[in-house]
Parts: structure tokens; sequence; C-alpha cells
């Protein structure tokens, strides 16, 4: 899974393959039928474990209250019939390769909730001198996927990207451009900077790299090294359910 390969690879290895890409929006379940996070009541109580649907649901309605939401799909899915919580957020992709899509409530849109940098992507990574193996699994490759993924993690790198910052990044190629969106935030939603652009597919990774340091501009040192700074529990402001 793309979206959980480090953003620097170790020496020697390479991302020369992704599989065509799945759906890359996040999943909408709610326990009463509600499709859109802006009518959800105040004060719902939300199960995620990702920083970056937490701090975008907060930039939506500050009342929402997110919890430390983990364990499987089956698990996450109980809870939420069992009252644990009114809503929770999936991947669609996973769910559709569970063949449990039936299970959303709705699929989120960019501007509801933008997705993580390459999600729904499938990489075969390889040792760089192993020709044979590089040879056999070039013919795999999905160029489109390729090149949206390499866009979105040149973007993670230029941010220098960590688990305890939300961030969030999509590229997709419409009309032979390369679309980017991309976005970081506080935890809690407090405050938000967005970045859009479109260029060239050759350009790709140069779009991500200036994506993100024109995110790094806008938000300034300040928000980085509060990231930096913040604890843990400062970071979730969640309780575990």
């Amino acid at each position: 899974s793309m979206k959980d390969v480090p953003t620097w690879l170790p020496d020697g290895t390479v991302l020369p393959c992704n599989l065509p890409r799945e759906d890359t929006n996040d999943a909408f379940i709610t326990a009463n039928g509600i499709t859109k996070i802006a009518d959800l009541p105040d004060g719902s109580v939300i199960g995620t474990a990702s920083l970056r649907r937490q701090a975008q649901l907060m930039t939506q309605n500050p009342t929402l209250k997110c919890v430390n939401f983990r364990g499987n799909v089956q698990t996450r899915l109980r809870k939420l019939d069992d009252g644990v919580v009114d809503a929770t957020l999936l991947a669609i992709a996973g769910l559709k390769r569970m063949e449990m899509q039936d299970c959303a409530t709705a699929v989120l849109e960019w501007d509801e909730m933008l997705p993580a940098v390459a999600q729904g992507a499938i990489g075969i990574q390889c040792r760089t001198d192993d020709e044979r193996s590089l040879k056999y699994i070039a013919a795999l490759n999905c160029m489109d996927t390729h090149v949206c993924v390499n866009c979105e993690r040149a973007f993670l790198a230029a941010l220098d990207g960590n688990c305890k910052t939300p961030i969030a990044g999509q590229a997709k190629i419409v009309d032979g451009k390369i679309v980017f969106r991309g976005l970081i935030a506080m935890p809690d939603g407090t405050s938000k900077f967005t970045t859009e652009s479109t260029g060239e597919i050759a350009d790709a990774v140069e779009i991500g790299t200036k994506a993100g340091e024109d995110l790094k501009a806008q938000a300034g040192d300040k928000f980085f090294e509060m990231m930096v700074e913040m604890s843990p529990q400062q970071v979730l402001g969640q309780i575990t359910k």
C-alpha cells in the first residue's frame, strides 16, 4: 500500500511500478444515514485514528468530537452499530478490496475530505540492481498512477511529512494535464493551508515539490515548530474508544 510507504526509501531500492489505482476517496459511514459532514449535528462523535481526517472534520465543524478509533474494519463497523460513535471514515479502496463497499453511506469528494498522499495505490518495490525483476515489473506499471503517486510523494517529501502533521495531497490527470491539490492543518482544525496547481505531466515531481514548498511558506516556521513540540496527547486530542 503506497499510503504506508515511508517518504524516503532505503538506499539501493526503488519504486518503479504502480498498479492501476483504485478510487482514492474516503468512505463516510454513519449510523443514521447522513451523507454529508456538514449535516452532522453539533457534538457528533466521529471515530478515526487519522489526524488528516480529524483536522478536516474539525475545520468544517469545531463542535465535532473525534475519538481514537482502532481495530479492523469489522470491529469499527460493530462499534458504529453499537452506538460508540455516530460516524466513521475509511478508505473506499480498502472496502472495495474486501468487497464491503456497500457499507459506505457516501463517498466523499476532494472538497469535503481530501485523501491521503498515495491513497488507493499499490506499488512494487525492488532492489536498484535487480535488472531481471525490474524488467518484469515494468510491464505491470500503470503510468498514470505512477505519475500521480510520484507527484504526491514529492509534495510529502518537500514538507518533510510525518505522522504528527495532518497532510493531504492528491493528483489526477485531467485532459492531458496533471492537477494537484494539497493541504496541511493543525490537528484541531484551528488553521488550514491549501494549495492547487495544474501543469504538464512531465513536470509531475516538480509540481508536487513546489506545492509542498508553497504550503511551507504559507504556514511559516512557527506552524511546524508547534507540530514538533506537541505531545502525543496534544496531537491526538482524542480519547480511545
